[in-house]
């Protein structure tokens, strides 16, 4: 099963709320969720690599979320529909953002200049990381407050906010805490030693 099929077989099977049909068209039709890179020059830069991020994600969460202690101490009990949610759909921000450009480039091989492709950037909507995927996905289907406040905080401290707010935001919306980890798991682990090999 290729990338694209088990996300559409995941996304079709956890998530059936109103507007989640149009917006599983928008990311086939509309955009480059499928095709896109997860990020410039960090975690799985490479086409496809949003797309495998987010599974990745999708797979770190859920396993977060299985954890006896997570379920008892922290009193996270998100929904199947929930946990594919933030976890598939929380960097819907990157799409349509990422250009392939050209720079030079010397082989160490050949001692040769080459010209090399590398992403770049533009945005034309530059409304935030987080909440610009909250505000993506609104348009079109409802996200439940937890839902929003994990998709808007699952940078954690990486983000450039006050730090006292993220800290609140994660005490008191246990799931962001929990999307940030699996983010964290994915970006740094998984497709640093995995996706690079």
């Amino acid at each position: 099963m290729t990338d694209k099929e088990e996300f559409i077989s995941i996304y079709k099977e956890k998530i059936t709320r109103d507007g989640s049909d149009k917006l599983l068209d928008f990311l086939e039709n509309k955009s480059d969720f499928f095709t896109a890179p997860a990020s410039t020059k960090y975690h799985s830069a490479f086409e496809g690599g949003l797309l495998r991020h987010s599974l990745n994600v999708y797979k770190c969460l859920a396993d977060y979320l299985e954890r006896p202690r997570v379920k008892e101490v922290y009193d996270i009990h998100a929904s199947e529909e929930t946990a594919a949610v933030v976890a598939l759909l929380h960097d819907i921000c990157k799409v349509n953002i990422y250009t392939v450009s050209y720079r030079n480039s010397k082989n160490d091989k050949t001692g040769q200049w080459e010209k090399v492709p590398f992403y770049s950037v533009t945005d034309n909507l530059p409304y935030g990381h987080g909440e610009k995927s909250v505000y993506m996905i609104s348009g079109f289907m409802r996200l439940s407050r937890e839902e929003a406040m994990a998709i808007r905080w699952h940078m954690a401290f990486s983000g450039i906010e006050d730090k006292n707010t993220i800290g609140r935001a994660l005490e008191m919306f246990p799931l962001a805490f929990a999307l940030a980890t699996a983010d964290m798991e994915a970006s740094y682990f998984l497709e640093k030693t995995v996706d690079q090999k």
